[in-house]
C-alpha cells in the first residue's frame, strides 16, 4: 500500500479508501466486517461513510452502514487503527426520512453529528464532510448553472464553519471537508476560513473517473494552489469501467438492481468505455485496475474511494495500487478522453 497525509495535517491515510455505501443494502453486517478486516490486512486504513448510507437511500436502511462500522469497532476494539470519515446530508426531497431539519444549520449539524457518533460507537470522526451543497447549484450530473436570485446563501459559509469549529474544539471531529462541491463553493469556504480563522475545508469528495474528468477544468487548480485534496468517488462508474457491462447490464450488479442510476449508461459513455477497454486489452491489463490506476496517480488525488460487494472485487480494486501505467497507456487514455470528453459528468 502507498500512503499520504490528509492535506494540512499529520493524519496518515492509505491512497486507497474503502467506501462502504453498500453495507446494509447489498452487503450484510458480517460481509461489511469481513471487508474491513481484509482491507486492514492489505494496508487500507481509511473508511468513508455517511449518515444517509446505505444506498439507495430509504427509511428502512438509513444509518445501516454507520451501524455496521460501529459494531465492528465495538467487536474489534480497533477504532484507533482506522481513519474515519462521515457526511451530513444537505436538503433533498428524498431525504426527509433522515431528519426533519435537513441542511447545515447549527441545529441540523448538531443532530446529525451526534446521531452518527452514536451509530458509529465512537467519540470522534476524523473527517466530517458536507455531503452536498445547501445552496442552489449544479451537482449530481446537473450541467449548466442557472442562477436563482432568491437563493441568498452568502452569509451561511461563515456560519457553517463556525458550527463545525465548535465541534472541532470539543474533539468530536478532527477535520472538515466537502462533497459534490463546485469551484465557487470551495473558494468561498476557503475565503471565510482565512478571513475569520475558522477550520479549513481540506478535502473535496466528488465523482471522478475516466468518464467524468470535469473537475480538471476548474477545480483542480484550486486544489493545487490551496493544498486541498480530492477524494474521487465512483472511480469505476458504478462498475462500468470494470468492463462487466460491455455485453449488457448484469442483473445482480448495482446498475441491474437499481436501474435509476443511468449516469454511466448513455450512448457516448458506452462508446468511451469500449474504447478504454480496448486499451486495457491491447496492453494486457485488467480493465478495472487500469481505470483505478489512472486515478491513483493523479497529483491532486489524496485517496481513491473504492467500493466492492465481494472480497474478490475488493482484492482486485486494492491491487490497483501496484499497477504503474506506462506513458504510452496514459497517452492513449488521453486520446480517448479528447474524443469522448466527460460523457458522464
Amino acid at each position: 500500500m502507498k500512503y499520504t497525509t490528509l492535506p494540512n495535517t499529520d493524519i496518515k491515510v492509505s491512497k486507497i479508501c474503502l467506501g462502504t455505501m453498500t453495507w446494509g443494502e447489498q452487503n450484510t453486517e458480517a460481509e461489511g466486517h469481513e471487508q474491513i478486516e481484509f482491507a486492514l490486512e492489505n494496508g487500507v486504513n481509511f473508511l468513508d461513510t455517511a449518515e444517509m448510507y446505505s444506498i439507495p437511500g430509504k427509511a428502512e436502511t438509513q444509518g445501516s452502514t454507520e451501524k455496521i462500522i460501529g459494531s465492528w469497532f465495538k467487536k474489534s476494539g480497533k477504532r484507533e487503527d482506522v481513519v474515519l470519515t462521515s457526511k451530513v446530508v444537505g436538503p433533498g426531497n428524498s431525504m426527509e426520512h433522515i431528519r426533519d431539519n435537513l441542511g447545515f444549520s447549527k441545529a441540523a449539524i448538531t443532530d446529525a453529528l451526534h446521531k452518527s457518533l452514536k451509530r458509529l460507537q465512537t467519540d470522534y470522526i476524523d473527517l466530517y464532510q458536507l455531503h452536498w451543497p445547501e445552496r442552489y447549484t449544479n451537482f449530481f450530473g446537473k450541467l449548466g448553472y442557472e442562477h436563482d436570485e432568491n437563493d441568498q446563501w452568502e452569509d451561511n459559509f461563515k456560519e457553517v464553519l463556525e458550527t463545525l469549529d465548535g465541534f472541532v474544539k470539543e474533539g468530536k471531529i478532527r477535520e472538515v471537508g466537502l462533497s459534490n462541491e463546485t469551484p465557487y463553493g470551495l473558494s468561498r469556504f476557503l475565503e471565510e476560513s482565512r478571513k475569520h480563522n475558522l477550520p479549513k475545508m481540506i478535502t473535496v469528495q466528488n465523482p471522478y473517473n475516466l468518464l467524468n474528468r470535469k473537475d480538471e477544468i476548474g477545480l483542480t487548480e484550486i486544489l493545487h494552489r490551496e493544498n486541498v485534496g480530492l477524494f474521487p468517488y465512483s472511480p469505476l462508474g458504478m462498475g462500468t469501467l470494470s468492463g462487466k457491462h460491455l455485453d449488457g447490464i448484469q442483473g445482480n450488479s448495482r446498475l441491474g438492481l437499481f436501474p435509476q442510476y443511468k449516469r454511466y449508461s448513455n450512448d457516448q459513455a458506452v462508446k468511451a468505455t469500449k474504447a478504454y477497454a480496448e486499451i486495457a486489452k491491447k496492453h494486457h491489463l485488467n480493465f478495472a485496475q487500469m481505470s483505478l490506476a489512472f486515478i491513483n496517480t493523479r497529483p491532486f488525488v489524496t485517496s481513491n474511494i473504492i467500493g466492492a460487494t465481494s472480497i474478490k472485487q475488493l482484492k482486485e480494486n486494492i491491487g490497483s495500487i501496484d499497477l504503474e501505467l506506462s506513458q504510452e497507456v496514459l497517452e492513449e487514455i488521453n486520446k480517448i478522453h479528447e474524443t469522448y470528453p466527460n460523457p458522464a459528468p
